[in-house]
């Protein structure tokens, strides 16, 4: 049995001529053949350069056309040829580059992408415009998306709530595993004997069980304006993990220039995600002014909003009703983006302001949003992750 010797110093002509095209200036002087010259060819038709013509004449950035058959069979080609994250994003630069949106209208074409987050967002812009022969096509593309997500979220972020939960509801007399020892040793030490050289405390603090009463709210404002796309999809998907835990009491409203409640729909959040309209305006204050129309135990409540704080409504009345949700007890959380591509574009002298009120603005991960849910429930510091 032989073995093929690859020779480095062609290996790194070989990927610097895939990376840098083929154009007569790229210097490596590298042919490509077969299974490499299919890659560079799918490449081409993606980001090849707009002052190159093709056989037809026609720019190479265009190279695949408004033909719904060429997509299919270049869609088929990059997953040949990539791995799933990389044609996920070979997806998301054809749709944006090459305008193929409107292909996606085909039930064909769903059929053959590869699905993620980001191909759920461009659909959702798209829903109003779905003709009924793709749209359950089109669900389940969003479904298979979904259940993927909510695998990958759900037991740990129950996990982690209630144990936040276990931990916000403290007892006077607990039972010796059930102690919080730090609470208890702080809330004694005026009761230290040195001669003894220990605490004699007089009460005990300890860690309530949760029972299967509510025992918070939780209200999750969400902009869907287009920017927003991933972090409706990551929101919807866990309102429904939180509206399946009894202890939790789940609202879910959407805004743009209206305002939507969408909680009777957190059974399915494939339903949420088609009931929402990206894109739009923005009235911030009107949402706030519906979640806040919906506290009854302000004490109890945790308001998430999620948005990049472009605001149309009015400014000022927005900022006083945050003021007047925390003043009143509400544990506000402000999130640009709960997303794992972090924060896109936003109002920053709204999140300076807001960080004032001592609600400051940051961009989640999914994997984060547990630990900020957990520590709001808590009343603790939320942790903000380091962005520097």
């Amino acid at each position: 049995m032989t073995v093929d010797v690859v020779d480095p110093a062609q290996e790194r002509l070989r990927r610097w001529r895939l990376v840098l095209g083929g154009d007569a200036a790229d210097g490596t002087g590298r042919a490509l053949g077969g299974r490499d010259a299919a890659m560079d060819g799918a490449l081409a038709a993606l980001y090849g350069k707009g002052d190159r013509q093709g056989q037809s004449g026609r720019e190479r950035a265009a190279g695949l056309g408004a033909s719904a058959p060429s997509v299919a069979r270049w869609l088929g080609d990059i997953r040949t040829y990539f791995p799933s994250s990389v044609v996920q994003v070979m997806q998301r630069d054809a749709i944006e580059r090459l305008g193929l949106a409107s292909l996606l209208l085909e039930p064909e074409m769903l059929e053959a992408v590869e699905a993620d987050v980001h191909l759920v967002g461009t659909l959702l812009s798209l829903n109003k415009a779905m003709p009924e022969t793709t749209k359950e096509t089109a669900r389940a593309v969003v479904r298979k998306v979904v259940e993927d997500l909510e695998k990958r979220l759900a037991t740990r972020t129950r996990a982690t709530l209630t144990g936040a939960l276990d931990r916000s509801a403290r007892i006077s007399r607990p039972r010796h595993h059930d102690i919080d020892w730090n609470r208890t040793i702080a809330a004694n030490l005026k009761h230290y004997l040195p001669e003894y050289r220990t605490i004699v405390p007089e009460r005990l603090i300890g860690y309530g069980r949760a029972s299967q009463s509510v025992k918070k709210e939780v209200i999750l404002c969400i902009d869907q304006s287009g920017s927003m796309a991933a972090s409706v999809v990551y929101a919807s998907v866990f309102g429904a993990v939180l509206a399946s835990m009894r202890s939790i009491n789940t609202r879910l409203v959407v805004f743009d220039t209206a305002v939507v409640d969408l909680t009777d729909q957190l059974d399915d959040p494939v339903d949420v995600l088609f009931g929402t309209q990206l894109g739009g305006g923005t009235d911030i204050n009107r949402a706030l002014a519906y979640c806040q129309s919906q506290i009854t135990r302000p004490a109890d409540t945790v308001v998430v909003l999620i948005s990049d704080l472009y605001e149309g409504g009015i400014r000022n009345e927005m900022l006083k009703r945050v003021a007047a949700m925390k003043a009143s007890g509400v544990q506000f959380v402000t999130l640009l983006a709960l997303s794992d591509e972090g924060a896109p574009a936003y109002d920053r002298e709204h999140a300076a302001a807001l960080a004032a009120l001592g609600a400051p603005a940051f961009a989640c991960t999914p994997d984060l949003f547990p630990e900020v849910m957990a520590a709001a429930i808590e009343k603790r510091p939320i942790p903000i992750p380091d962005t520097a």
